[in-house]
């Protein structure tokens, strides 16, 4: 899912950017999976604990398609 598809969902298409800010406030990552959000671009983007982490857990679960995301 996507910051814009998660605004879009509670009623609010163009607050994706609240969406964003209020995804990287999460102080319980692995509890509450903000780590499945991604960017329109399929980029990986804005996880606290770290992209690499974000792509590993994303792995982990199954996903088998390939993030971009710069270091």
């Amino acid at each position: 899912m996507t910051y814009g598809e998660l605004a879009a969902k509670v009623g609010r298409p163009m607050a994706y950017r609240a969406v964003g800010s209020a995804n990287a406030c999460n102080p319980i990552v692995l509890v509450i999976p903000c780590h499945r959000v991604v960017g329109a671009d399929d980029s990986l983007t804005g996880y606290g604990p770290g992209l690499e982490r974000k792509q590993w857990l994303l792995q982990h679960e199954g996903n088998t398609q390939i993030f971009r995301y710069s270091r």
